[in-house]
């Protein structure tokens, strides 16, 4: 990879490729290619992966590769080196069992991403079936939650290394 020191991937849940144009009062204006671009520029030694699908299983598929939960893939450069992962799960936060599964089987930390505070929304919104699987959880904090998950991650590989 160069100069590039390592992996992380952002993988985005259901209607999150609308993001800048789905509710701007919740979510806000900026699109997805925006909120990469500024990460990038934040970041520019780390590599990003990132992936949107509005269907569950693309997001276990995800998760079982970059977490290494697949070794037949591991070998695969696409998947390999993998430092972390952001989790924005969208609506499939609330009811997916399965991808709950897909975070537990992960070998590299999961950071759980919310642009709103989920705490504070619907009733049937306020419950994560992500938050105690995850490593670390970011909610409320608009499209800014990436980067300081990108942040956090960073932080934990420096205490590992020192």
């Amino acid at each position: 990879m160069g100069d590039i020191d390592m992996k992380i991937v952002i993988l985005n849940g259901p209607n999150l490729n609308l993001l800048g144009k789905r509710e701007p009062a919740i979510y806000g204006t900026r699109s997805m290619e925006q909120v990469l671009l500024d990460i990038q520029r934040a970041y520019p030694n780390v590599y990003f992966q990132y992936h949107q699908s509005n269907h569950e299983g693309d997001l276990i598929d995800w998760l079982q590769y970059y977490g290494g939960g697949r070794e037949n893939v591991l070998e695969e450069e696409e998947y390999a080196d993998v430092k972390g992962i952001i989790l924005n799960a969208g609506g499939y936060t609330h009811t997916s069992v399965a991808l709950r599964d897909a975070v537990v089987c992960s070998q590299v930390p999961v950071v759980e991403v919310h642009i709103s505070n989920i705490a504070e929304r619907e009733e049937f919104r306020r419950v994560s079936l992500l938050t105690d699987v995850c490593q670390h959880t970011i909610m409320g904090q608009g499209t800014d939650g990436y980067i300081h998950a990108v942040a956090w991650i960073l932080r934990q590989i420096n205490k590992a290394n020192a």
